[in-house]
């Protein structure tokens, strides 16, 4: 399985998440951008969860059929179900499509992984799809993936 090198604007793997990325500030999306994909990748998902969570792993973000040649998600994505470019972003944990930021009960801090994959697909999914979906649509599909880990604690 080829890697797939992904990096954040503000944080470096390991690195706390800055504010600005969860509930303490503004709760916006950060930028992410990524390397090379292999031939014949025809879509990109991304999942950001938190394994630390109380209840088990919990969702904050989704987004899949990302354009197969796309290098980089802007600072700030829309909440909304379906981007310009097709990309559609998945029912978070939060109840609701789109980016939902680090927010963990006060203690100690939480890991959040950005997941990032290359599909040879573009699934036929439909917006705000959940992560079992998701999933489910990349078996067998999946050409590279990568990971990046930020922390956050309140």
């Amino acid at each position: 399985m080829e890697k797939i090198s992904i990096s954040a604007e503000g944080f470096k793997e390991g690195e706390t998440i800055p504010d600005e990325y969860t509930c303490k500030g503004k709760d916006v999306s950060p930028s992410l951008s990524w390397k090379e994909t292999p031939a014949g990748t025809k879509s990109i998902a991304l999942i950001m969860d938190d394994p630390d969570a109380p209840a088990g792993p919990f969702v904050h973000w989704i987004i899949y059929n990302i354009p197969g040649d796309t290098r980089q998600l802007p600072k700030s994505i829309p909440l909304k179900k379906m981007l310009a470019d097709g990309s559609m972003q998945g029912m978070t944990d939060n109840g609701r499509p789109g980016y939902g930021g680090p927010c963990p009960p006060p203690g100690k801090p939480h890991r959040y992984y950005f997941r990032i994959y290359a599909l040879d697909i573009k699934p036929d999914l439909p917006p705000a799809a959940s992560r079992n979906q998701v999933e489910s649509a990349m078996k067998g599909h999946l050409l590279a993936k990568g990971e990046l880990m930020g922390k956050f604690k309140r």
